[in-house]
């Protein structure tokens, strides 16, 4: 088979992708729903519920598993890559967010000369709280059964 038709075919890649698209898609009603505003950027924004990197990690690993087996080696790799996602995605990320906010809060404060430093904020919705972290974990896990279930029927 063809390499390209191969990557076509490659089913942990798609529920892999699925899951990133749905938790994208599922955060703009659920930002309507806090914020009471549609904001369609969250599609292809980082940061907030669920977490896609969750979604995707996850549900790579349920495929994996479903399709090579649970008890193997491919899997448990599949599992420590989504632990470090989204270990990564809880806690480095976010503390980024935190710092973000804090500069921020400096460059509207600080002024030189009469004028701000910038009147360009740094981006503060870059990481997630371990309940993001978990919605799209539990996101991807739902693509990888649906999807192995319509794959196995």
């Amino acid at each position: 088979m063809h390499p390209i038709v191969e990557v076509l075919t490659n089913h942990v890649l798609f529920a892999a992708l699925i899951g990133w698209f749905m938790a994208q898609g599922l955060k703009i009603p659920i930002y309507w729903l806090i914020e009471h505003k549609w904001d369609f950027s969250r599609f292809h924004g980082s940061g907030g519920m669920p977490s896609s990197h969750s979604a995707m990690v996850v549900a790579t690993a349920t495929m994996t598993g479903g399709l090579y087996g649970f008890g193997t080696g491919l899997f448990a790799l599949s599992v420590v890559l989504a632990c470090i996602v989204m270990y990564d995605a809880a806690g480095v990320r976010r503390e980024t967010g935190a710092q973000a906010t804090v500069i921020n809060q400096i460059l509207k404060d600080v002024l030189i000369n009469g004028k701000q430093i910038s009147d360009e904020e740094l981006k503060e919705l870059v990481g997630h709280t371990p309940l993001e972290v978990a919605g799209g974990a539990f996101v991807g896990l739902l693509v990888g059964i649906i999807y192995l279930l319509i794959l196995f029927q």
